[in-house]
């Protein structure tokens, strides 16, 4: 009898990352499975844990008893609880991470369980015992029916789909129920009903003839539709509940973000030859339900979207089920109405725009397969789906797939990971393909798939490069070029609109000062504070600290301390000036930080509201206005010069998507690029559309400096608030890995970090690049075991990225 548990308990922590054995109680022998959390005692305190596996022996004599179960039937199955393993190994995190990584955050809160009749269940469906607990409601608390016993006989009932569990979180998402109305008489003793109220209980009558006359009676009604539809009031309806002749019941609605909106049903297009070359081998390979990598290059505008719609509809007709994923920025609601308006209620839509509990309840619609298509930003890989037949990644280059903190995943590893084991095709689309995923494809790793043309065979928009030095050699000192202006002016008289992209929010980057060249930093990290005119006030960007603007210099009290570097705001201020009739949109994170309000933008935009989009990087993807002709991009320099091997190939790719912008259905586009390197090969290329040019160009770069795709990397960064500490201990890590690996491997460091202090903590990394290295893995998790044990009482903090994306 398999009556021992093996639970990873909720501490994350090097000395508590391994299973514990508990007794299961005999009341639960049988209830409880792997993938269900239980709270157990660890220690004085009880916490959650993850049953991870049942076994008939422990291996302690005696062990302490699961206090509870948390949930009546797993919440992760048991692909996830493999893939939770498999993380853990491949990110180095601890596997209770792996574990919490995988669900909403209403699950990782504290919680209150009940037990509610399902909606379709009647009283006379439960057995006796159970009877008396759901009389005066559908609700019942756990704790009751534990008290009496009745745990194992209501799980029989929660398998027969008549109960439902209900966690009630507290402080975080709850279900949300709605108060409804039922009759506690049937049709046939109406007459009996209205003969027992007195003669002058005129009201109470016409409202039992109102519930009597609608057939909806057996599901309830709203109190509003009762007051409205028997013109009544609340008081008459609770003096009726009084009577026990009305019934006043909770029933769980899912909280729909999209409710009060109507998605038009749209039919699959027609293909273009190009499209249906490249979907067929996609086809293909879901029909023989076997896996395959694809990548997707096709330029902006091509029509990948449809090849996606088109391979889902395939998937769902074998009825199986799709994960799409999509970068948070471009999680937009045209991206949403793509999909709403194919699949209709089948799709469940996560990203981080939803409050906690509407972000519960979409992850508790995919659980009981109430959804089939699930589209989302990173964590949506995880769906807890049982029969994937295809994942898709769009925009696959983009690094909000890396998650910075542990675990650190890659979404893009997890598909592939997922579509091996249930046997089903990946599809990774981009119009710029990340390095790494393009240098697989050539070498026939990845299946690649290219679409060359646009949709309607429309001419990619032509790009003219200008050189701001040479405008500021001809005394343009405004953040406009004469010729941006110029084609700005042109496009309003024409009533066509602009996006203007600047890759920056805030008012100006910093403050200097003129005279001595002090520029005000955060005083715990080494790095310069933001300028926010909204509320006049600088701001770090990295541990929140503000600060008023100083009037004078804080080292030699000139009064010259300026504004340097151009953000949103300033932009919007100076368009003002210049072209007062303009109207403009800016959408950065300051004005779409509300709920809801990034898409009240984009639908004012898109109605024709504005003139000019002016934003950041969240305007660079996804949108597809039919009235956009000009994309300027203000500074395309912000990202080349980090200290960052990717950064040439992260500005090639925001260039060309931004440029993607425009142009994309009848009238042609133009885009204009300012930039103070005009001559860097990132940029050129960027204007050209020549990804392949790019390609080889920066393949070069990455062979000489010896990183990604040609060799891995792997960061590990200390931190501590001691320099020479951190220092010390920096020097004494490198050696031991150095010791432990080969000779091919390149260790590069320990340095200072590019930002070497955050939050008062100095920081130092260590960089290893090697191709083949068996024993890295071991003595990463030596050093992390070791080195985080011998120091972590003193404060050290070490962390540890395999192929990280993030170098600051």
């Amino acid at each position: 009898m398999k009556n021992v548990a093996s639970v990873i308990v909720d501490v994350p922590a090097m000395q508590t990352d391994r299973t514990y054995d508990y007794l299961v109680p005999h009341k639960w022998i049988g209830s409880i499975s792997p993938g269900m959390r239980v709270a157990v005692p660890f220690g004085p305190r009880t916490i959650q844990g993850f049953v991870i596996d049942l076994k008939e022996k422990g291996e302690v004599s005696k062990l302490k008893a699961i206090s509870e179960p948390m949930d009546l039937v797993p919440v992760l199955n048991e692909e996830l609880l493999s893939l939770g393993n498999w993380l853990t190994d491949k990110t180095l995190c601890f596997k209770i991470s792996a574990f919490q990584a995988m669900l909403p955050a209403a699950m990782k809160a504290k919680y209150e369980k009940f037990f509610r009749m399902e909606e379709r269940a009647e009283l006379e469906d439960l057995p006796l015992s159970l009877k008396p607990f759901f009389q005066k409601g559908s609700e019942v608390s756990w704790k009751a029916v534990e008290e009496a016993g009745f745990l194992p006989l209501i799980q029989r009932q929660v398998k027969l789909g008549n109960v439902d569990v209900v966690y009630k979180v507290k402080a975080k998402g709850k279900k949300k129920t709605i108060k409804k109305i039922l009759p506690t008489f049937l049709g046939e003793q109406l007459e009996d009903v209205l003969n027992r109220l007195s003669p002058q209980a005129t009201k109470q009558k016409e409202v039992i003839e109102f519930i009597s006359r609608n057939g909806k009676a057996e599901h309830g009604f709203i109190v509003n539709e009762i007051i409205e539809g028997a013109g009544t009031t609340a008081s008459t309806i609770k003096s009726l509940v009084n009577k026990g002749l009305l019934l006043e019941t909770f029933v769980e609605v899912y909280r729909d973000p999209y409710e009060n909106r109507v998605f038009e049903k749209t039919l699959p297009l027609s293909l273009t030859h190009q499209q249906d070359e490249a979907i067929k081998p996609i086809l293909e390979k879901i029909d023989h339900s076997l896996h395959q990598t694809f990548l997707l290059y096709g330029v902006t505008g091509s029509g990948k979207t449809e090849i996606y719609l088109q391979s889902i509809q395939r998937v769902l007709e074998k009825g199986k089920e799709a994960i799409v994923l999509v970068p948070e920025i471009s999680l937009t609601p045209q991206m949403v109405h793509r999909f709403k308006g194919r699949f209709g209620n089948d799709v469940a839509v996560l990203h981080s725009g939803l409050s906690v509990g509407e972000k519960y309840d979409e992850w508790r619609k995919i659980q009981r397969k109430e959804v089939k298509v699930v589209v989302g930003a990173r964590s949506a890989i995880f769906a807890p789906f049982e029969n994937i037949g295809i994942i898709i990644i769009d925009e696959e280059h983009e690094t909000s797939y890396k998650q910075e903190e542990n675990p650190r995943y890659h979404a893009r590893d997890v598909a592939v990971h997922r579509a091996e084991n249930h046997q089903c095709p990946v599809i990774l689309g981009s119009a710029t393909p990340s390095l790494e995923s393009f240098a697989r494809a050539s070498k026939g790793v990845y299946e690649l798939l290219t679409l060359s043309k646009r949709m309607n065979d429309g001419e990619l928009p032509k790009v003219s490069i200008v050189d701001m030095r040479e405008e500021l050699r001809n005394g343009n000192r405004s953040m406009f070029s004469k010729e941006l202006f110029d084609k700005l002016q042109e496009k309003l008289e024409k009533g066509e609109q602009t996006v203007l992209f600047l890759n920056r929010r805030g008012h100006s980057s910093f403050i200097m000062c003129r005279d001595c060249g002090f520029v005000v930093q955060c005083p715990h990290c080494d790095i310069s504070l933001t300028y926010h005119r909204f509320s006049n006030g600088m701001k770090c960007h990295y541990c929140g600290y503000e600060e008023s603007v100083p009037n004078a210099c804080p080292e030699c009290t000139s009064e010259h301390i300026r504004y340097f570097g151009t953000g949103t705001q300033k932009v919007e201020e100076e368009l003002n000036k210049l072209l007062p009739g303009a109207r403009i949109i800016r959408m950065d994170v300051d004005t779409t930080s509300r709920k809801g309000s990034h898409e009240k933008l984009l639908t004012a935009f898109g109605e024709g509201k504005a003139d000019i989009l002016l934003g950041t990087q969240m305007i660079a993807k996804g949108l597809d206005f039919p009235n956009i002709t000009l994309v300027g991009v203000l500074s395309a320099d912000t990202m080349l010069h980090l200290p960052d091997f990717r950064a040439a190939e992260k500005t090639f790719q925001l260039l060309t998507q931004v440029s993607g912008r425009a142009g994309r259905h009848s009238l042609p586009g133009e885009v204009v690029i300012q930039t103070y390197t005009p001559e860097h090969y990132s940029i050129g290329l960027a204007s050209k559309h020549d990804y392949d040019r790019f390609y080889s160009q920066e393949m070069m770069m990455r062979k000489m400096g010896a990183y990604p795709p040609f060799y891995f990397i792997t960061l590990i960064t200390l931190s501590h608030e001691e320099l020479m500490k951190v220092v010390d201990i920096a020097e004494k890590l490198s050696g031991f890995i150095r010791s432990r690996l080969s000779e091919s491997t390149i260790i590069l460091g320990p340095a200072a970090s590019p930002i070497p202090r955050i939050k008062n903590r100095y920081r130092y990394q260590c960089l290893i690049k090697y191709k083949r290295e068996p024993n890295l893995t071991d003595t990463l998790k030596t050093v992390l075991d070791q080195f985080q044990q011998q120091y972590a009482s003193s404060g050290l903090t070490i962390s540890i990225d395999v192929n990280p994306y993030m170098m600051m």
